[in-house]
């Protein structure tokens, strides 16, 4: 094969990598291997090439599809998206709380489809910044809510700033349900803002388990903010459209990933 023939060759091989990812969301070295009968080295290549490229994530034995670069919505416009899920994720995170718990909900609309469900709770403690779970939470008699002060941040209808960070470094939780904006397996946890990602990092830090809430548009994104490499979780709770490769690699590393 001449050179020319060469390039074309690789070319078209890529260019078939991407179509599979975009109709499987996911690829494997040794499949791909076989499938163009050529050395895993060379399909590796290829996957280097376009994770470079930023049309992919590399995980170990293949790849994922790489979404774009997350963007801030206001709460109304999440409300809205893939709430389904949402509401399934919601009602398993009930699951893993205990009766007498004391447990912090992140701002969001996964971690406020956690609160729609704790009035079966007789003694529950519940600390939060966000505005709208105050609201739906104060109207359970067995809860009790504790509210941090802070600067009001319209679009995400919560509060931040030193006086929130002052106020929870006060206190010590069983669990700290985490909502988020974006997660990548090599880059963490990340969000739009600065004040979000400062007050995520005490929460993780005064909570015995870090348990991530998020559905599975949120998984292979980075966004502005760094917050935590995701060794920091302890749990997953997601939709069963993670990607089979997504879910093994986090599980390897121990942490434990719920599909609903």
């Amino acid at each position: 094969m001449d050179e020319n023939n060469k390039i074309v060759s690789v070319i078209e091989r890529r260019n078939k990598i991407i179509d599979k990812l975009e109709s499987d969301n996911q690829v494997l070295v040794s499949e791909l291997s076989n499938e163009f009968n050529v050395s895993e080295v060379t399909i590796r290549n290829d996957l280097a090439y376009l994770e470079e490229k930023g049309i992919m994530h590399r995980t170990h034995g293949g790849g994922i599809k790489q979404r774009k670069v997350a963007l801030e919505y206001g709460l109304t416009e999440k409300q809205k998206q893939n709430l389904p899920q949402k509401k399934r994720i919601g009602a398993k995170a009930v699951e893993l709380i205990q009766e007498n718990e004391t447990i912090i909900l992140d701002s969001g609309s996964t971690t406020m489809e956690i609160a729609k469900n704790l009035s079966i709770f007789k003694n529950l403690t519940v600390i939060t910044n966000a505005l709208n779970i105050i609201s739906q939470i104060k109207e359970y008699p067995n809860i009790h809510l504790i509210v941090p002060g802070g600067i009001l941040k319209p679009q995400s209808v919560a509060l931040y700033g030193t006086p929130a960070e002052d106020a929870f470094k006060n206190y010590y939780c069983d669990k700290f349900f985490m909502g988020t904006d974006a997660i990548d397996f090599t880059h963490g946890l990340s969000t739009p803002t600065i004040e979000e990602a400062h007050l995520n990092k005490i929460m993780i830090q005064i909570s015995k388990e870090v348990i991530l809430v998020a559905d599975s548009s949120k998984f292979n994104k980075r966004n502005f903010v760094f917050i935590a490499p995701v060794n920091i979780l302890h749990t997953i709770i997601t939709d069963k459209d993670l990607p089979q490769e997504s879910k093994s690699a986090y599980e390897n590393i121990g942490i434990k990933v719920i599909l609903v």
